[in-house]
Formats: C-alpha cells, sequence, structure tokens
C-alpha cells in the first residue's frame, strides 16, 4: 500500500540546507498499522507529508494504493489527497464555525456527494466513533478526546485507502489517549484501513502492529519491510 524508494529530503533553511530524510526506503503492506517513533525533529511529520502528497521529496520514489505520486499532475494530485488518504492531527484542525457533522460531511462535498447523502454518512460515522449525540455541537464545545473522535470521522467519510495520524495522542489526557488509540486500532481491524502513527511515545506505539524507529532522518533498529502475514 506503501512503498517509499531511497527518499531524502532536503530544506533550504536560513541556517543552510537541512536534510530530513536521508536514503529512507519503507514497504507497509495493505491493512497494516505501523507506528513510526523517534524524537521530535526525527523526520516522521516529513515522512507523513510525503506519503499524504502534500510535500515532494527531494530525491526517491513514492509509491500509495498503486500510484506514483512524484508522477501525478495536480489534479491527479489533488484527487488522490481527497479520495485515498486521510490525515489526524495533534490540533484536530476543525473548523470553528461547522458543528461536528458539518466538519464531518465537509471532505464528501466537496468529492462531490450530495449534502444530504453526506450529512447521512457523516451521522453514521459519528455513530461508530461514538460521537452521535454530540453531532449538533460546536468544537469549542467538544472535550480535546471528542474532537479528536470527529477528526477521525471526517479522515475516513471518504473511505480513504490510508489513515496518517501525526501524534494524534499528543493533545490528549491519558485516559483519552488510550481511548482514541483503541478506536483507530478497532477501526484497522474493522475497514482493513492502512495506518501510519507518527508518535513520540512507547504506549501509543505499542497499538501498532509493527514499530519502525527514525533518528536523524533514517531508519534505526528494526526492519522497514512489511510485517509477514
Amino acid at each position: 500500500m506503501i512503498r517509499l524508494v531511497k527518499v531524502s529530503k532536503v530544506y533550504n533553511g536560513a541556517a543552510g540546507r537541512v536534510a530530513a530524510l536521508v536514503g529512507v526506503s519503507l514497504e507497509v503492506a495493505a491493512g497494516e498499522f505501523v507506528a513510526l517513533m523517534g524524537p521530535s525533529g526525527c523526520g516522521k511529520s516529513t515522512l507523513l507529508h510525503l506519503v499524504a502528497a502534500v510535500d515532494v521529496p527531494t530525491s526517491g520514489e513514492v509509491w500509495v494504493d498503486g500510484q506514483h505520486l512524484t508522477r501525478l499532475t495536480d489534479a491527479a494530485l489533488s484527487r488522490f489527497r481527497r479520495d485515498r488518504v486521510g490525515t489526524v492531527y495533534q490540533f484536530y484542525n476543525l473548523l470553528p464555525t461547522l458543528s461536528s457533522w458539518e466538519n464531518v460531511a465537509l471532505p464528501a462535498i466537496l468529492a462531490g456527494i450530495s449534502p444530504r447523502e453526506a450529512r447521512e454518512r457523516a451521522l453514521a460515522w459519528l455513530k461508530r466513533v461514538a460521537m452521535a449525540r454530540r453531532a449538533e455541537h460546536w468544537p469549542h464545545e467538544l472535550s480535546g478526546g471528542e474532537m479528536q473522535r470527529v477528526a477521525v470521522a471526517r479522515a475516513l467519510i471518504n473511505r480513504p485507502a490510508v489513515l496518517l495520524a501525526d501524534e494524534p495522542t499528543g493533545n490528549l489526557d491519558s485516559v483519552a489517549g488510550r481511548e482514541l488509540l483503541q478506536l483507530l486500532a478497532e477501526l484497522n481491524a474493522e475497514h482493513r484501513v492502512t495506518i501510519l502513527l507518527a508518535t513520540h511515545s512507547g504506549d501509543a506505539a505499542a497499538t501498532a502492529v509493527r514499530r519502525l524507529y527514525l533518528k536523524d532522518g533514517a531508519f534505526a533498529g528494526p526492519t522497514a519491510a512489511p510485517a509477514p502475514r
């Protein structure tokens, strides 16, 4: 489902060139739940951005769901980001002027789904993440854990092949964090969505089936090949 081949990413900053990733190769099989571990600045978020097609590598190849991302047109990349990948962020990124169900429904509407069907899908996903009773609430009326559940529903409404989670428990207390990780594990098992989780927390990474370690932009420790079936 995800394949990186000798990927490097270099940024040019005021202090000079910074290598965020250095010759990284990675394979993640369809339906796997993989955790990327490592300290801040090790390249976890950069790797997720490349898989999400919101950034491009300096060198190397990025393949997701059979598509070579660095060869897609702008229009094809937009469709890929909309339909094939969902992302959950540390800070939720809910629109404050939309209710819970409206936040969830928005990606479906942007994909051309009718407002009525988008609302039905949104309510169904909110029910699945135990947020049906909060469907009409505004983000400021929700707890951190509740906002993250809404964000998960929003990320999955278009039934993406890949779910990317960038420090999703970073803003949550320990109880809400454990509940969210359990939800991700359940969704992985139920829908076979491939999950790539970036975290510096060993407890969070323990939820995944496979754990990989990034240090200074390169993998260290366990192999980056897919887990055996």
